[in-house]
């Protein structure tokens, strides 16, 4: 093809000869090069003028540079030179020309990430299209998921996650605003946050995919929880709170619940089938699930909390927010600075005395929220927390929830409360206080006898002392007079020797070996084999071929080994020292009983040696945790009291997770619920009424009776005979008519027979 088809208008054409051979039109793309050149100096000065055609001429180049990277090497500067600069000049269709470009660049490796993330981010607060906005999202998300794909690429994510820092710390420094009040309407737009909105947004995104999960992304979004714009607080207190409501907007590849509705009315309309409706009751068995998957999902994050950074200066900077703009600051929004205040206090078991303090002016039956108040009231308290500032709050809360002058849903609320503080700082109750509050068992509101119940069982488990002799039960009373004392405050219990159930692991594993009769050798295997499916994969930037020799201080060198033979020898050394204290055991066993068992006392005393001699597995861990619940639900079979039944509850539980670290936090936070306790139904007034009755109404035929109506065209009621027909015969007896008949006399009798002849005998003619 001749070269005199190459002109300036046919650029495609050009494009697709350079792309085949580019050093043979090297010329000819210099010629285009030259001309974009003086195209851009008159649109800097213009951007109205010839703005198709710098289009044009930007996509041409951004095609093929790749081709001759030295003479396009200043052309993804330029243009994000342009965008920066120029962008509230330019057309809508000329930005989003020069960022799929600029995009371009990128996917064939012309220019990196962080160039790339340096143009978008600035980007971002300007941008008034939704579609424009949303562009640039998805591509910034896309691409820092790209490049963790297989490995943490630790290089771009400090670069990002400091233009982030930058981005929320540039608004610090402004005056808090808050959101209402006249600050509120006086405060112009200047003050809104865009970009620390973003940061926040984009950061809570790259967490919630899976691609972001380090300490410094938790840092970037707690300084958003001390930023002046309100918008930008709320967002980032709802990120540690687990209530975001921001997933749909996100491009995750998630299923959409379908319309249920659509689906029944598409089956009224179609021809009715059993298949049809089998698939119909399936979708809706469908949708039912996810939706209470979604609703249980909704749960506080906890990681999050675990990986701040100095949460006790956290906790402060967030009271001092909370009491200085208290003013400036709707209910909601202290409700929300509450709760994320709690949730540190009582994850991280922090003391901010001055919260106890501040609430307590909340602390009223009529008060708009309060059970959200009392729940984030509850969370705070640990048992680290000094009573002297709890005692104060408990008083306060008898004193306004639990007296005769509320209503019952009042005083089961305030009772509950009170149960949630004393359980994790028992020793903020009053002895008199606590004795009025028992009282309350014999109401005859369900809600409150409840409530009352709940809070003497607790203390018959943590203080029964403080109870009256008649109120402390059959167990409490039996543990005070074995001597048993709830710790002091500021004392804690003895060090840990031993993992908790590790000699049922033990005595499980022996049994095994004796029975199958495995070798030493094969035990290696096992713990190998043990180990699948549970490694972690690790995010640290150094990698190792294989073991360091390190030298030993001594000369002899350390023998470490698991192997049977050896677990024997000191299985049989054990013997040897204790045949004696064996024998003893045996005499008193058979004295007592006769049975050479151990009891439950004794084997929770023993220490297993196991830890020692074996490295454990998650496997072992999730067997022993199996061991558990089966000794637990054994003891509660055997008549156990209801400490086991709530020990049973709790291995379960953790046997869902075996993350303790979640499980052990998700304990210390609470719900709305377990302050208001269960609730009877209120009476539907009369407008409830007939609402539920046209609802009930609705997709079914007219109201009435259907008899008389099954095999008419025209639709009418039953006759008086087919009625007479159908009466009871009590009702029959009853009649005027039978009666009539009995009585009837001898003329009467004979009139009707022949009056009878006479009809039969014209009905034969």
């Amino acid at each position: 093809m001749g070269r005199g088809v190459l002109l300036t208008s046919n650029l495609p054409q050009l494009q697709n000869l350079i792309k085949r051979d580019a050093p043979a039109y090297k010329e000819e793309f210099l010629q285009q090069w030259n001309h974009y050149s003086s195209i851009r100096q008159i649109f800097q000065i213009n951007p109205d003028e010839n703005a198709q055609h710098f289009r044009e001429l930007v996509s041409f180049i951004a095609q093929v540079s790749q081709c001759y990277p030295k003479e396009t090497a200043d052309f993804p500067s330029q243009i994000s030179t342009l965008l920066l600069e120029s962008y509230g000049t330019l057309s809508p269709d000329t930005r989003r020309s020069l960022l799929q470009n600029l995009v371009m660049l990128r996917n064939k490796e012309v220019i990196t990430s962080i160039t790339l993330l340096q143009t978008l981010f600035p980007l971002l607060p300007k941008t008034t299209s939704s579609s424009l906005r949303g562009f640039i999202r998805k591509t910034i998300l896309s691409d820092i998921r790209t490049a963790n794909l297989r490995t943490k690429n630790h290089k771009l994510n400090r670069a990002v996650q400091a233009m982030l820092f930058g981005m929320v710390e540039r608004g610090m420094d402004t005056e808090v605003v808050g959101d209402k009040g006249k600050l509120k309407a006086a405060a112009g737009p200047g003050n809104n946050g865009e970009e620390a909105m973003w940061a926040v947004v984009l950061t809570k995104e790259l967490w919630r995919k899976g691609i972001w999960n380090d300490a410094k992304t938790v840092s970037i979004i707690a300084l958003g929880c001390f930023h002046p714009a309100v918008k930008v607080q709320s967002a980032s207190l709802h990120f540690f709170l687990g209530s975001d409501e921001e997933k749909e907007d996100s491009d995750d590849e998630e299923e959409d619940i379908p319309d249920v509705k659509a689906l029944q009315h598409r089956r009224e309309i179609n021809k009715k089938t059993r298949s049809g409706d089998k698939k119909l009751r399936k979708m809706e068995k469908a949708v039912k699930s996810k939706k209470k998957k979604r609703a249980e999902n909704v749960t506080a994050n906890f990681p999050a909390i675990q990986l701040l950074n100095d949460p006790q200066t956290f906790g402060e900077k967030l009271y001092d927010i909370l009491n200085k703009y208290d003013k400036r600051f709707s209910l909601d929004h202290k409700i929300l600075l509450m709760q994320l205040l709690s949730r540190v206090m009582g994850g991280h078991k922090l003391c901010v005395l001055g919260f106890y303090t501040y609430i307590m002016k909340y602390l009223t039956y009529h008060q708009l929220r309060i059970p959200a108040i009392l729940v984030a009231l509850a969370q705070s308290v640990h048992d680290f927390t000094p009573p002297d500032a709890l005692t104060p709050v408990v008083r306060k809360l008898a004193q306004e929830f639990v007296h005769p002058g509320v209503g019952s849903e009042v005083i089961a609320a305030g009772i509950n409360a009170i149960r949630e503080v004393c359980r994790r700082q028992p020793w903020s109750m009053e002895e008199d206080l606590l004795g009025d509050l028992i009282g309350y068992r014999k109401s005859r509101d369900k809600a409150v006898t409840a409530a009352a119940r709940g809070l003497l069982q607790l203390f018959r488990e943590v203080n029964p002392g403080m109870l009256k002799r008649r109120e402390r039960g059959k167990e409490a009373s039996m543990g005070m007079a074995k001597g048993s004392q709830p710790l002091p405050f500021g004392h804690s219990v003895q060090a840990a020797v031993d993992i908790e159930g590790l000699v049922l692991l033990e005595d499980h594993l022996k049994k095994l070996r004796e029975e199958d009769g495995v070798a030493s050798g094969d035990e290696e295997e096992d713990n190998e084999a043990a180990w699948e499916g549970w490694d972690v994969e690790s995010d640290s930037d150094e990698s190792s071929d294989g073991w360091v020799n390190v030298d030993s201080d001594s000369d002899e060198d350390l023998e470490v080994s698991d192997s049977e033979d050896e677990e024997d020898k000191r299985i049989k050394k054990g013997k040897r020292k204790s045949k004696s204290g064996e024998d003893d055991e045996e005499g008193k066993d058979t004295e007592a009983d006769g049975s050479a068992q151990e009891t439950a006392e004794e084997a929770a005393q023993r220490i297993s040696s196991l830890a020692t001699t074996k490295i454990l597995t998650p496997a072992d861990f999730a067997l022993l945790n199996d061991l558990r619940i089966k000794a637990a639900s054994e003891a509660v079979e055997r008549g156990a009291g209801s400490g086991a039944k709530r020990k049973l509850a709790s291995l379960e539980s953790q046997k869902k997770s075996l993350l303790s670290a979640d499980t052990a936090l998700a304990d210390t936070f609470i719900s709305e619920d377990d302050i208001l306790g269960p609730r009877k139904k209120v009476k539907a007034d009369y407008a409830e009424r007939i609402a539920s009755i046209e609802k009930g109404r609705e997709g079914r035929e007219k109201y009435g009776s259907l008899k008389g109506k099954k095999n008419k065209a025209a639709p009418s009621s039953s006759t008086n005979r087919e009625k007479a027909r159908n009466k009871p015969l009590m009702m029959i007896i009853a009649s005027g008519a039978v009666k009539g008949k009995k009585k009837a006399s001898l003329r009467q009798k004979q009139q009707k027979l022949r009056a009878h002849i006479e009809r039969a005998k014209k009905a034969h003619h």
